[in-house]
């Protein structure tokens, strides 16, 4: 019994060390002042939902074993969203509006960038970036996100589930 809270409680710290690497990753100034993408909350969303796709098809690959750690991220990324919200004033009635809105373009991210990754498909990655996080911006920096999000995945793919499980992730600098 009190080995589980001990595990728990590793879990737990895991899965913060690896949310506040996607999140330290998601803030790179380069990704606002140089590619375009609005540094507006929904920017900042945008690029932690990006970050957040990476790592979960990388789970995706671990079938079962990477699915508890995923739902783990997941909760955790949708908690701290719910947060968020509050500290900038939106009012309890509203927030679980807001959440449910931002966890659908969340789950249309994630499945258009992951299915355009999974064929291979550069310029696909790149129109998902134009629809849905350069809509209304600059949209030239596109191809580079794209290039940027392969690299990021195939850094990615060779790191273990258990140094993921364990809090260690590494993520590669955007240049």
């Amino acid at each position: 019994m009190i080995l589980n809270l001990f595990r728990k409680s590793t879990a737990s710290d895991a899965v913060y060390a690896v949310y506040r690497a996607i999140v330290a990753q998601s803030r790179q100034p380069v990704f606002y002042a140089d590619w375009g993408v609005p540094d507006t909350v929904t920017g900042r969303f945008d690029m932690i939902s990006l970050h957040m796709s990476l790592v979960f098809r990388r789970l995706r690959a671990e079938k079962q074993a990477g699915a508890e750690f995923s739902q783990a991220l997941f909760d955790l990324f949708f908690k701290d969203m719910d947060r968020s919200l509050r500290e900038m004033g939106a009012g309890d009635l509203s927030v679980p509006k807001k959440v449910r809105k931002m966890t659908e373009l969340f789950y249309a991210l994630m499945t258009g960038i992951n299915e355009a990754i999974d064929r291979g498909d550069h310029a696909g990655v790149a129109a998902v970036l134009r629809r849905n996080v350069l809509a209304d911006a600059d949209a030239s920096h596109a191809d580079r996100i794209a290039a940027y999000l392969f690299a990021q995945a195939d850094s990615l793919a060779p790191q273990s589930l258990e140094s993921i499980a364990a809090g260690r992730i590494e993520m590669a600098v955007a240049a």
